[in-house]
């Protein structure tokens, strides 16, 4: 490291100089001495001329810190972690199954609610909402701002879409939301599938395709398969490539579940920040103000007689 690094503006003191010099003068200059008589005594000046140098001296001194000042001393701070931002997808399927009850109320509400819990325990990620069927909807960008995702419900439920929303096709879905996670440079990416049924454009070896396609840039694949019976291979073989996990949840319990497991396999990420400059004022401000106050003590009575 460079000497001058601890400063910002290191070319500054190349004017002390200055306060050097003034006080190699004052301490080399003769003037012109006094006799004093001293009664029955031998005169000692010598102590008290070392005492009228000094105190000669703190005007240069003073000007010295200031000088020092005005280079902006710095220190480098500890280096910090910060949390590193994760892109969450969630793509939930619309299509006319997920009215089939599920608890209290239907599987689309179901799945709603357990997003929203899980919103509140990964507070800090980036968030996106994508609904699907035979088409694809992205309704809320991936955002921090999480509020968005508190209103969609009722905009969304499957009993309100129209008819061309009414199938399944995982694979459009996963590929679309694969373009919106493309466009963060920074952050994991991951896509939480919510659906409930078998998809219309996966098999014969598509699912393999968009796998390796999701795996190649990054991205996790969880399923959460919300009905009875076995979760479909294809589904379960694209969370498997992608070093995510497929999960069936029978019951609201379930899948509350389920998410509470992701966000354990998903842990939050810390890294360690770069150590930044700080300005470092302190001592070089106490040590003016202590120079200040020997000054104006010395004023008192460390001077030369104007005679």
């Amino acid at each position: 490291m460079d000497v001058l690094d601890p400063f910002r503006h290191a070319w500054v003191l190349a004017l002390l100089v200055v306060p050097i010099a003034l006080i190699v003068w004052t301490w080399r200059r003769g003037g012109h001495p006094v006799v004093v008589p001293f009664d029955h005594a031998r005169a000692r000046a010598s102590g008290w001329r070392f005492a009228l140098r000094a105190a000669e001296s703190l005007p240069a001194l003073l000007l010295a810190l200031v000088i020092v000042i005005l280079a902006g001393p710095q220190r480098w701070d500890e280096p910090k972690t910060r949390r590193v931002l994760t892109n969450i997808e969630f793509c939930v399927d619309v299509s006319g199954s997920m009215t089939a009850k599920f608890g209290e109320g239907d599987r689309y509400d179901a799945a709603m609610q357990a997003i929203n819990d899980f919103l509140d325990r990964r507070a800090g990620d980036a968030f996106g909402l994508t609904f699907f069927g035979n088409n694809v909807l992205h309704w809320v960008p991936l955002t921090t701002d999480i509020s968005a995702f508190r209103c969609a419900p009722p905009f969304m439920k499957p009993g309100n879409l129209p008819y061309w929303f009414g199938g399944t096709e995982i694979g459009k879905a996963l590929l679309a939301c694969r373009t919106v996670l493309l466009e963060r440079e920074q952050g994991d990416r991951m896509i939480v599938l919510i659906t409930d049924g078998y998809s219309a454009d996966l098999g014969g070896g598509r699912e393999d395709e968009i796998a390796q396609k999701l795996r190649a840039d990054g991205i996790t694949v969880f399923t959460v398969h919300v009905a009875e019976g076995g979760i479909p291979d294809e589904v379960v073989k694209i969370a498997a490539i992608t070093g995510g996990e497929a999960f069936s949840a029978g019951d609201p319990g379930g899948l509350a579940h389920v998410f509470e497991r992701i966000d354990g396999m998903q842990k939050t990420k810390l890294e360690k920040t770069h150590a930044e400059a700080t300005d470092d004022f302190l001592l070089y401000a106490l040590g003016g103000l202590g120079l200040l106050a020997l000054g104006l003590f010395a004023a008192f009575g460390l001077r030369y007689t104007p005679w």
